[in-house]
């Protein structure tokens, strides 16, 4: 029997949880046409020790996009992603990038394609902390949370002054049923504004970021010219990325810069960023590098 027909299937916890069904059949599929050794890991501990004893055998990785990037990025980090194609049985509810790179939808399609379908190479994009991007990179506009703390803090000023007030009125010399009296009245009245739909300010739009985008050493955008967004697009073999930056614009809409590079750097203020489904940051500066062909996925021929 070759390694072909040997599989590790390493099956995410959150693919058990939420869909126990779809992890069935995809179970019995892949049993039928191979031997199948399957693994139930508990943690990333878990799936990474699962992933370094596999041997021979090929890995199946049943689970979102979250385990397939953890699969890809521990291999990465092993140096150990040239050696076999990856396959995975899209399980769960985040299932975007996956379908992106074109695995099928449905554990009994995708179960199948892991039997019969081929290996593709495919580009890599990989940051200077040996963070992975399979798919997208992307960089939204700063957003802001005004709204929401200038709320709170309107509220908690608001509980504040009640206090006071009860003071001045114990310094005046109230007594103590009018006291308690008085203070069922303050009660009533702020029960009868909580029961009243408060209106809220509609939250500010988002803010262009000022970043310094340079593709192969090339600035695109400097830090005097504030953009809406930056897109980071890994290859599908050819060894480049494809960078769109849109430039913030009054009144007319600015045309997107795209080009394609090999290296991608991006610095300026704290900026947040996020690769395929994973957020990360702050950071002031982070180089993303095309490592071309680096890993191989099994698709349907």
């Amino acid at each position: 029997m070759s390694a072909r027909d040997q599989l590790l299937v390493v099956i995410d916890p959150v693919a058990r949880r939420t869909d126990g069904e779809s992890v069935r059949i995809a179970k019995d599929v892949l049993s039928a046409g191979a031997t199948v050794r399957f693994c139930l890991p508990d943690g990333p501990e878990d799936f990474a020790k699962a992933l370094a004893r596999r041997g021979a055998r090929r890995l199946v990785v049943v689970g979102d996009d979250r385990a397939l990037l953890r699969a890809v990025g521990t291999l990465h980090r092993e140096r150990d992603l040239a050696g076999s194609a990856l396959s995975v049985v899209p399980v769960g509810a985040a299932q975007t990038l996956a379908r992106t790179l074109g695995v099928p939808s449905g554990a009994v399609a995708a179960a199948r394609a892991v039997l019969e379908g081929v290996e593709r190479r495919l580009d890599l994009l990989v940051d200077d902390s040996d963070g992975v991007v399979l798919g997208d990179l992307r960089i939204p506009p700063v957003g802001a949370g005004a709204a929401e703390s200038g709320a709170a803090r309107s509220g908690a000023a608001g509980s504040r002054a009640a206090g006071p007030e009860a003071a001045d009125g114990a310094a005046n010399g109230t007594t103590a049923v009018e006291g308690h009296a008085w203070l069922r009245t303050c009660q009533s009245f702020v029960r009868t504004l909580a029961a009243r739909p408060a209106r809220v300010a509609a939250p500010p739009g988002p803010s262009p970021a000022r970043l310094r985008v340079e593709a192969d050493g090339v600035t695109l955008v400097d830090l005097d010219q504030p953009v809406e967004g930056v897109l980071v697009t890994a290859g599908h073999g050819g060894g480049l990325a494809q960078v769109e930056v849109r430039p913030s614009s009054v009144g007319a809409e600015a045309a997107p810069l795209r080009v394609r590079a090999r290296t991608v750097t991006v610095s300026g203020a704290d900026f947040r960023y996020r690769a395929d489904a994973v957020v990360a940051g702050p950071v002031r500066t982070r180089t993303w590098t095309v490592r071309p062909r680096a890993w191989g996925l099994t698709l349907p021929r």
